[in-house]
């Protein structure tokens, strides 16, 4: 059986971290949807400066569009929601098979919006509005100023994608945010059986980071461990969640859990295996947010098997060693917060360059 099948079967979701209209007017991403049990989609600002500044795909309905807007923001979202449609369209045959757990397309909110509570609140409504899917999710940053507006945005229906998530004190209060956006659902009378959630977990970053850190102070043995320990730590805080009595009298009333999707996922470092941020967080109700290439490499030579809740001790005396060594988690993971949004911004600032570039040139 193909090894992404298998993954299936263990109770983990497979979504695609790319989108661009290569792949869907190709016929690929059927491909990866029937073949390879593909569950999902998401996207984020580098993947659509990717996608707009890297073919000429674009360059006719930035033409058309040039013609009635002259905000180069407008014309990216004009053009991102078109691609986000016509992806949740060949999603919604896996969205209606799975009743509503699986089949979404993620769009992000502006990353310019990160520190913005009022303007990612009213960015995700008018996204969500016009996007008008039920299986897309709209993608808001797990900031501290992201966390109001998770539950609000859930309060009011509207399906949510937690991005940049680093640390786990922080992915805590995500939790709280999605359960309390419920809550204020529920006590106004509305249903929550439809509303969709899901916290994404940054992982190779964290390695990237760490890593350098690690070899200065001699401890080699810890050498590449640490995100693998954070997911791992962090799908027992979701148990937790799952298994609390808050959360089951939510379930009670229809809700869906919020599961921990696994991003950045593809190797960073060429010394480590192509598939070690797939191979080692394998678990039952989660999702693994890969790139292209990881895809075919998992494909081509991957091992599934159950990993997420194995070696537990391992994990959190890796985290332990990490704090003996005076190596503050906490911090490393807020500079990468930080740092994710910046790499966000200047993504999106490119994009919108290369926007305006192809108008002109056009």
């Amino acid at each position: 059986m193909n090894p992404l099948n298998k993954i299936r079967n263990l109770g983990q979701s497979i979504w695609l971290d790319l989108l661009d209209r290569e792949i869907m007017t190709s016929g690929k991403l059927q491909d990866l949807i029937d073949n390879d049990n593909l569950r999902g989609l998401t996207s984020n600002p580098s993947i659509f400066e990717k996608a707009i500044s890297g073919s000429s795909d674009y360059d006719e309905d930035i033409v058309k569009l040039a013609q009635k807007e002259t905000d180069n923001s407008a014309i990216f979202f004009d053009l991102a929601i078109a691609d986000i449609q016509k992806a949740a369209d060949l999603f919604k045959p896996v969205y209606d098979k799975t009743e509503g757990k699986d089949g979404f397309v993620s769009l992000e909110v502006s990353p310019y919006l990160a520190r913005d509570t009022d303007g990612t609140i009213s960015q995700a409504r008018e996204l969500w509005k016009r996007v008008d899917r039920k299986n897309v999710m709209i993608k808001i940053p797990g900031t501290k100023e992201g966390l109001i507006a998770i539950r609000e945005c859930l309060r009011e229906g509207i399906n949510i994608n937690v991005t940049l998530l680093f640390g786990l004190p922080r992915y805590r209060e995500i939790t709280e945010a999605f359960m309390g956006g419920l809550e204020d659902r529920l006590a106004e009378g509305n249903s929550i059986k439809d509303v969709a959630s899901v916290a994404s977990f940054f992982l190779s970053r964290i390695d990237v980071m760490v890593d350098p850190m690690l070899k200065e102070k001699g401890a080699d043995q810890l050498y590449g461990k640490i995100a693998i320990a954070s997911a791992k730590q962090a799908y027992q805080i979701y148990l937790e969640m799952v298994q609390s009595d808050r959360f089951k009298k939510l379930e009670e009333n229809g809700a869906q859990k919020q599961r921990v999707l696994y991003a950045s996922t593809g190797t960073k470092d060429p010394s480590f295996s192509d598939v070690v941020y797939v191979e080692s967080i394998i678990g039952k109700d989660t999702i693994n947010t890969l790139p292209i290439e990881t895809i075919d490499a998992f494909r081509d030579h991957g091992n599934a098997e159950e990993t997420l809740t194995t070696n537990l001790d391992e994990a959190n005396r890796a985290m332990e060693e990490l704090k003996e060594k005076g190596i503050d988690i906490d911090k490393i993971t807020q500079k990468l917060e930080d740092e994710g949004i910046e790499k966000f911004n200047q993504a999106y600032e490119k994009l919108i360059k290369s926007i305006d570039s192809q108008k002109r040139k056009l």
